[in-house]
């Protein structure tokens, strides 16, 4: 497995691959990897000969006050984990070689990026998005994986991805949990082991939602209100927002189609 830094030797890297006939899949992370972002590469690794995953804590897409410093960096270990896991090429760049002369242009998806999560913070999926395109450029991927878990990041990517006509595949992957039902998330590891508990009340709320569309529910504030009904029972948890939505458009919906919408 191969270490490189700098988009010119990724893509030196890459050529030769390419010139061995060799199909690129592609993973990006932030790092602090755990089984969820094995898991993409493992779904990746199914698509492509020869796979990448990026390590990139990238800063435009903290705000001002959120955990940029503090967010774990873990590169030892994720190299292991990588190599364990069979990719062939990590893309570790710094921020000074990502941005070396700062940033000053965006991509921003626009509607998308602005209710739920982009409510709460402003910005994010602009940084997001720029940063992604950054890394489609510099890999030319044929197929990237990402996790469900962020499905309104999702949903902002395979948009861009549309408009500006990268040529890559994007496969969602479903979300990786915890044996309690909680997602797998690097940020977890932020939170005490009774916080940890207090958060099933989240896999719990979804599983209410799923119940419900099966016996036939098909109105989204019911759906909406028996899951926020599981969220309060856990006084401890403070929702930002709970929606039924379109799984493209993120946009809230009155009715729900099974397999096309989500609750956020």
């Amino acid at each position: 497995m191969q270490v490189v830094q700098t988009i010119p030797a990724l893509r030196a890297a890459l050529a030769q691959a390419r010139a061995a006939g060799r199909t690129i899949g592609f993973v990006p992370t932030m790092g602090c990897l755990h089984a969820g972002h094995l898991a993409l590469l493992t779904r990746a690794r199914q698509e492509a000969t020869f796979n990448v995953v990026s390590i990139f804590v990238n800063p435009t897409q903290f705000g001002p006050n959120e955990d940029f410093s503090r967010y774990p960096r873990t590169f030892e270990a994720d190299r292991t984990a990588c190599e364990s896991a069979g990719a062939d090429l990590i893309f570790a760049p710094t921020p000074a070689d990502f941005y070396p002369q700062g940033a000053a242009t965006w991509v921003d998806v626009e509607g998308l990026s602005t209710g739920l999560c982009g409510e709460f913070r402003p910005g994010h999926f602009r940084g997001v998005a720029t940063v992604v395109a950054m890394l489609f450029n510099a890999v030319q991927a044929d197929v990237a994986v990402f996790g469900q878990k962020d499905l309104q990041q999702l949903a902002v990517i395979r948009r861009m991805v549309r408009d500006l006509h990268f040529p890559v595949r994007i496969i969602a992957h479903e979300t990786i949990r915890e044996s309690n039902g909680v997602a797998m998330s690097s940020r977890n590891r932020y939170l005490a082991a009774e916080d940890l508990q207090r958060a099933t009340a989240i896999p719990a709320a979804l599983a209410e939602a799923r119940r419900l569309v099966a016996a036939g529910e098909t109105e989204a504030a019911r759906i909406r209100d028996a899951a926020l009904a599981c969220l309060t029972k856990e006084p401890a948890l403070r929702p930002q927002y709970v929606a039924v939505v379109d799984q493209e458009t993120m946009a809230p919906v009155t009715q729900v189609t099974p397999g096309r919408c989500a609750l956020a």
